[in-house]
């Protein structure tokens, strides 16, 4: 099928070709630094753009503990859920070559992964397919108090899913009930390892992001030893909390660093990688407000949040096509739902963007 700009709708896109104005980037500093005042956050990294092309990005407060060190472009920040998206496109491209298919059975005999993880799982893990994963209702392994992400931070992947495969059962039938699963994004890893042969970090760097023009993103490290150049330190109250977490196993569901304008790249080429109808596949809503590894709203709006000790992040794309990025090393109470409404309020002071 022919690629071409799609948003939902077929209708053109408005031009959207200009760099803030002095006095509205002089506005858009004092939102951002008022907002990293009111929050107690201490550094912010937001990139804007369309069709591949960043047209404003810039960074505001401090990416290190001591304040020495300005936030710039470069920087790069633990992306955390935002990572999702990504994952979600891979699979898809993997759709379109005939690798999978979404309605494949991911355990058991006949499935994409067979009995790698246990040859008597129970039925209702049998019948999970790549689908479920993909919208978050395969029946277990929420985000909450027991989310197996963020226990046995020894394990590695194979024998982390094998663990919670036998010892947390799922709390309701396959595509009965919809519960974010950063576990699921996991298991989704796992298939496309499988069926691409390629590790996770290596098939996405080669066939999504080098697409794109994106040369810089890296999954994390979990300790401050294991910072990447130009990688941005992450402040909580609780000292080293962003630092005691198994962050390189969190790669398909949370593992990625990434600039803001990384992000927007990303977010603004997707007709690059998939065809008309697996972007709409991937953005149409299923459960609540979210479709296959995107949150999507009527207008339609795709978007994305992260969060992690020490981190806060979301990546937009709007349905004029415009996108957004906006990466923070801090994490607080509410703040998710601040970000949000701080990208659309710098947005919405460039009038050239008509946001």
């Amino acid at each position: 099928m022919k690629r071409r700009a799609f948003v939902g709708s077929l209708a053109a896109w408005p031009v959207f070709a200009a760099t803030p104005e002095k006095s509205e980037a002089k506005s858009i500093r004092d939102i951002a630094e008022g907002f990293l005042h009111e929050h107690g956050i201490q550094g912010l990294s937001i990139a804007y753009g369309r069709d591949g092309t960043v047209e404003f990005e810039h960074g505001y407060g401090f990416a290190d503990t001591d304040g020495k060190e300005a936030v710039t472009p470069e920087h790069r920040f633990r992306i955390a859920s935002v990572s999702k998206p990504i994952t979600a496109t891979a699979v898809m491209m993997s759709v379109e070559k005939g690798q999978l298919k979404l309605d494949d059975k991911v355990f058991g005999p006949q499935s994409v992964l067979g009995d790698a993880y246990g040859s008597k799982l129970p039925e209702s893990v049998l019948a999970i397919t790549i689908d479920h994963l993909l919208t978050h209702t395969s029946g277990g392994w929420a985000n909450d108090k027991n989310d197996p992400m963020f226990k046995n931070a020894a394990m590695k992947h194979d024998e982390l899913i094998a663990w919670t495969l036998a010892n947390q059962k799922q709390t309701h039938k396959p595509g009965e009930h919809y519960a974010y699963s950063n576990f699921g994004y996991c298991v989704l890893g796992r298939v496309l390892e499988k069926v691409t042969k390629l590790p996770y970090e290596t098939l996405i760097t080669q066939q999504v992001l080098s697409k794109c023009g994106i040369t810089n993103m890296k999954i994390a490290g979990n300790t401050s030893a294991e910072r990447q150049p130009k990688e941005a330190m992450y402040l909580t109250e609780k000292t080293g909390a962003a630092y005691s977490m198994n962050v390189v196993r969190m790669d398909s569901h949370g593992g990625w660093i990434a600039t803001a304008g990384d992000l927007v790249r990303f977010a603004s080429q997707l007709p690059k990688l998939l065809n008309e109808e697996s972007i709409r596949t991937m953005t149409t809503a299923m459960s609540a407000s979210y479709a296959r590894g995107w949150n999507v709203n009527k207008v339609p709006n795709w978007w994305h949040g992260g969060s992690l000790p020490g981190t806060s992040t979301i990546m937009v794309h709007t349905a004029k096509g415009v996108c957004w990025a906006g990466l923070m090393n801090g994490r607080k109470e509410g703040i998710g739902l601040a970000l949000d409404k701080l990208m659309w309020q710098m947005g919405g002071v460039v009038k050239a963007w008509g946001l």
